[in-house]
């Protein structure tokens, strides 16, 4: 499994997701400052990787501050928790990063050992729990299906392994013989660059259509299933996920095809009743009139960019998280999760 994201030499290191599948590059990161810049830019992305590069981002804000310490580590937390509003698990990975400073903070040598040993954990937590998601969801798909998946929920958007890619590959890893449609995913074509690239690094049998190529297949009865993932899930199942996928829920449900969430439960916020309360991206423009540099629309073009949109619990066929997939009524089964969740703390 190829890095994503690394902590070496008191440096965090990335691979610029911007660049693939043309280059792959990493970038070295040696203040917090840096690691904000890249969630906001989308060197990292993926909810369970920005929680990761957050976690670490918190770490070396605090490894560069010695002698301010106490003083600089509310702006810290201030700075990384601006970058990316949607993605519940930024803000977890925050919360626990201010448990460990809150318990350790009266002996500097401690806390910095304390939060890069958190930092470390909460990243091989995520490769741990995108495992067992993948072993829980395998069973929902059979060999010889098709499974549409839409933007990259893979390992370039976790610690590892991935949630929905997860999934297809522990059916993969059970000999199950699976083909991925991956739609492109526009405006930043994650699905393009990103998904197509990891399946064919794992020799998974994959084909790339247009974002707007999903009904069509569907009508035909070439899609089997849809799987992907979620930034934010509300306490009655009602999903954010990357711009498009409440679409293709709609689809799905049109057409009798399941459509399934794969994420892990630090991805369901407890504190929001429903999908209205998710607040939803909205990023630049020019990612909509541009794309590397080549200009596609007028630089006068009013545009909508939204990052994230989302899907009601009632499209939703099954969520698939490390604990168990859960199904409707989700309201009863999200509330039984994070009874879980305290238990094990």
């Amino acid at each position: 499994m190829y890095p994503v994201i690394e902590w070496k030499n008191n440096k965090v290191y990335m691979i610029d997701q911007r660049l693939l599948p043309l280059e792959e590059k990493f970038i070295e990161h040696s203040k917090y400052t840096e690691v904000a810049d890249s969630i906001k830019n989308m060197v990292i992305r993926g909810a369970p990787a920005i929680g990761v590069a957050a976690a670490m981002g918190i770490a070396l804000g605090v490894l560069n501050e010695k002698k301010n310490y106490l003083k600089e580590f509310p702006k810290i937390i201030e700075v990384i928790s601006s970058t990316r509003p949607t993605a519940v698990n930024l803000f977890w990975a925050v919360e626990r990063m201010k448990g460990v400073f809150e318990k350790f903070n009266y002996d500097y040598d401690i806390l910095k050992k304390r939060m890069v040993e958190e930092a470390l954990c909460i990243d091989r937590e995520d490769v741990k729990i995108n495992k067992k998601i993948g072993k829980n969801g395998e069973v929902l798909l059979k060999s010889g299906q098709t499974v549409l998946t839409h933007c990259n929920a893979g390992a370039l958007a976790t610690a590892g392994y991935g949630t929905a890619l997860g999934v297809i590959r522990a059916a993969y890893e059970n000999k199950k013989d699976i083909l991925v449609i991956a739609d492109e995913t526009r405006p930043y074509l994650q699905g393009a660059r990103l998904t197509v690239w990891e399946l064919q690094k794992d020799n998974i049998h994959v084909k790339l259509i247009t974002d707007n190529m999903s009904g069509y297949l569907m009508s035909k009865g070439l899609i089997d299933a849809v799987i992907v993932g979620a930034d934010r899930i509300a306490k009655n199942g009602d999903t954010a996920n990357k711009i498009g996928t409440y679409s293709l829920a709609i689809l799905a449900k049109f057409h009798k095809i399941p459509f399934y969430i794969a994420a892990p439960v630090s991805t369901i916020d407890f504190s929001i009743a429903s999908g209205k309360e998710i607040p939803i991206e909205q990023r630049p423009k020019q990612e909509v009139i541009n794309f590397r540099n080549q200009r596609i629309a007028s630089s006068e073009t009013e545009v909508y960019n939204p990052a994230f949109d989302v899907t009601p619990h009632d499209l939703i066929s099954a969520i698939i998280t490390e604990k168990r997939v859960i199904y409707p009524c989700f309201k009863e089964e999200i509330k039984k999760l994070k009874l879980i969740k305290q238990i094990t703390l």
